[in-house]
């Protein structure tokens, strides 16, 4: 070895370091790149704003970030016209953890414009060591910009370091890798490009792949989301959600806007036009893209609340760092402040768009049903959701929401009507619905899975309770023109008696007018809608037995109420009753075979 060339040994924090980022702090291999890519990201805007103050620093005019595959040599060489580093910083960046260049950079500059800040990315003494994950040896060799000399530090990450002096025609920084023979495919140029479109697309500096001698653009370099509104124009919109997306149609709602002040962000946001092919329920996590100065760090900083999570888009921020872990970045305070702000914009953009009609009526049957969970999971975002809710209703054609139902209801009606069931249509013929429609009440009519859960969390809207109409004893006040119902307590006790192993009650209703009978929960626990749910789930519930309403003005009740049927052939028609209430709700028969039995014995007379 050259007399030229020291050896040193790393801090005493690195070599704990480097097992660390080798075999665990990383989830994918590829996050290497992305590193090496910040920091020469970084190092170029450093030489950029140094050279305000010291013309002799300027940037090349064709200034780029070349990243050069070489497969024989099984090397990958990453070059960049950056600030550089001299002897001393290699040592002191490169050399231990306790002081970062990019974080020491930072403090230099808190008191500087903000016109005049450059964009930093990373922490450069954390993120370089990524590199061990798939080098068996690391070289950089560096010139810092206004020098003439270079130095090469050279590391196998073993414990120790070697720096010694070197040539580099311009100022700047190349770092060679030695792949591992495992990591060969990051020497393939699709390879390295597809990582760069992913984690780094929009880095405003240059990022040429060396394929063949030729010189490939792997990134974009345009962040659309950094521009005024002002100056993108809607097929840049469209543009960029399909890639973003990968969509085919065109976003329903566009948001874009820059935050500032205690937080700094900028957020380009879309809500699609149409469903995706991979239903959003399956997976229940938001996928807006979290980038720090135009970095792409991940997508699964859950920047929205799962109800929103048919939301698309890309937030950046000033405030956060490179962070090396999920976990670390879930806990950073700064980023539940940014959740915080975009998720109320989205819900303000909501409510906004809910002033037209029926612009939002395509919304609500595209992700309605996904909205709704931002009823049932309780959080200070509960009520903003309940308005944006809208139903299908008795009273009116189309959509309608909470807040509009209550300025429709008749006075002295005390409670938010509704009814849960499989499908709409069905439900709008319910004989559940007879009494209330006599009286002119309106009911909701919902028919969606989570139907059957949001209504216990949301219980109340602008102080009117929400009820279901199969829970409990209807209380509903004489229809004009009603009949006294005849007493047919007697046979009530009979049914009960015949009925004693399905049902709870029987009891005489006013809530229908044409049905014989219908079914209804008890006055705690689930209504029937999600008793059904739970049977099909097969899961128990607490609820216990329904309770069996009949119409005592019925014909066939009146019948049944006159006498002249011993208890065998009451049982026959009490089941027969019963099985037919389950139908009008959507169930099976208790004995299909036997039920179609005794229809066809009733039929023949």
């Amino acid at each position: 070895m050259s007399e030229t060339v020291e050896r040193h040994e790393f801090g005493a924090e690195v070599g704990r370091l480097l097992d660390l980022v080798v075999h665990a702090l990383y989830s994918e291999r590829e996050i290497f790149l992305r590193e090496l890519v910040a920091n020469a990201a970084d190092a170029t805007d450093r030489r950029r704003f140094e050279a305000l103050t010291n013309e002799a620093l300027a940037l090349p005019a064709e200034a780029k970030l070349r990243i050069t595959p070489d497969k024989a040599a099984r090397t990958l060489t990453i070059s960049d016209a950056g600030i550089g580093m001299g002897k001393a910083e290699l040592a002191q960046h490169l050399g231990t953890i306790a002081r970062s260049g990019t974080r020491a950079f930072a403090q230099s500059l808190a008191d500087a414009p903000a016109s005049e800040k450059p964009s930093l990315i990373g922490q450069f003494g954390v993120g370089f060591y990524s590199a061990f994950m798939v080098a068996e040896r690391v070289e950089v060799t560096s010139r810092r910009a206004g020098t003439e000399e270079a130095w090469l530090w050279a590391s196998e990450g073993k414990g120790d370091y070697t720096l010694a002096p070197a040539e580099r025609a311009d100022a700047g920084t190349d770092i060679v890798l030695h792949m591992k023979a495992d990591a060969e495919e990051f020497l393939e140029p699709f390879r390295l490009k597809a990582i760069i479109r992913k984690w780094a697309d929009h880095i405003a500096i240059p990022i040429l792949v060396v394929n063949e001698g030729k010189e490939e653009a792997a990134n974009e370099g345009t962040a659309l989301w950094q521009k005024p509104k002002a100056e993108v124009s809607e097929e840049s919109y469209t543009e960029f959600y399909r890639h973003l997306g990968h969509m085919f149609d065109s976003p329903w709602a566009t948001l874009h806007w820059r935050a500032e002040g205690a937080l700094d962000f900028s957020a380009l946001l879309f809500i699609p036009g149409m469903k995706p092919f991979q239903a959003v329920e399956e997976e229940r996590v938001s996928r807006v893209r979290l980038h720090v100065r135009r970095m792409f760090i991940t997508d699964e900083a859950e920047l929205l609340p799962p109800f929103l999570r048919f939301v698309h888009g890309v937030v950046d921020t000033e405030d956060l760092p490179l962070n090396v872990s999920r976990e670390m970045l879930q806990a950073t305070p700064v980023l539940a402040r940014i959740r915080r702000a975009v998720t109320n914009r989205v819900l303000s953009e909501l409510k906004s768009k809910a002033k037209d009609a029926e612009g939002y009526a395509k919304f609500w049957e595209n992700f309605g049903s996904v909205l709704k969970e931002g009823v049932w999971e309780p959080g200070e975002h509960q009520k903003d959701v309940a308005g944006l809710l809208r139903f299908r209703s008795t009273a009116v054609e189309g959509w309608t929401s909470l807040a509009e139902y209550v300025a429709r209801m008749k006075e002295g009606q005390e409670a938010i009507h509704i009814l849960v069931g499989d499908d709409a249509a069905a439900l709008a013929k319910s004989p559940q619905l007879e009494g209330y429609r006599a009286r002119g009440l309106e009911v909701l009519l919902l028919s969606e899975q989570i139907d059957a859960f949001w209504p216990e969390r949301l219980s109340e809207f602008d102080g009117k309770p929400i009820r279901s109409i199969t829970q409990g004893a209807a209380k509903l006040a004489p229809a004009e023109d009603e009949a006294a119902a005849p007493d047919v307590s007697a046979l009530l006790e009979r049914l009960k008696t015949a009925l004693s192993e399905h049902v709870s009650e029987v009891r005489a209703t006013d809530r229908l007018v044409e049905s014989a009978a219908v079914l209804a929960a008890g006055e705690f626990g689930p209504d029937l809608a999600m008793q059904r749910l739970l049977r099909r789930a097969g899961r128990g519930f607490a609820g216990g037995l329904p309770v069996l309403e009949v119409n005592p003005r019925h014909a066939l009740i009146t019948k049944l109420a006159e006498g002249g049927l011993d208890d065998a052939a009451l049982a026959e028609q009490a089941g027969l009753i019963f099985d037919l209430a389950r139908l009008q709700d959507g169930d099976a028969p208790r004995d299909p075979a036997d039920f179609a039995r005794r229809v066809a014995a009733a039929l023949a007379g």
